[in-house]
């Protein structure tokens, strides 16, 4: 399985609240995750000068830049979270709140059910 027609391929992708781009790589023996993102140009100057808020991941989980793929692999690009989401959900239902609904942060709790 040398032969890198044989190997497969891998996909990298980037999405902002604009647009989506996915870049499919042929996958070479050893080619990490960081080395696909770098390879994809998906990656601009002003997103590597942010790099340590961006998160590599797998088909959802998190993985280093130094993670060896394997074919068929989604290597996604995504920034870290503000705040943690569970925590987040714990401050607005002290405060009455729910996430979600009308705009950020919800409307106020309601516990009654229709």
């Amino acid at each position: 399985m040398a032969d890198s027609a044989k190997a497969g391929s891998v996909e990298v992708v980037h999405a902002t609240a604009e647009r989506q781009r996915i870049v499919k790589l042929e996958l070479e023996p050893g080619l990490t995750a960081g080395e696909a993102v770098r390879r994809s140009g998906l990656i601009d100057d002003a997103t590597a000068r942010e790099s340590d808020d961006l998160v590599l991941g797998i088909f959802g989980t998190a993985v280093d830049e130094d993670r060896v793929l394997n074919a068929g692999d989604r290597v996604e690009i995504c920034r870290r979270l503000p705040h943690d989401p569970r925590e987040m959900r714990r401050v607005l239902l002290e405060k009455g709140r729910v996430m979600g609904g009308a705009g950020r942060g919800g409307g106020p709790l309601r516990t009654d059910r229709e």
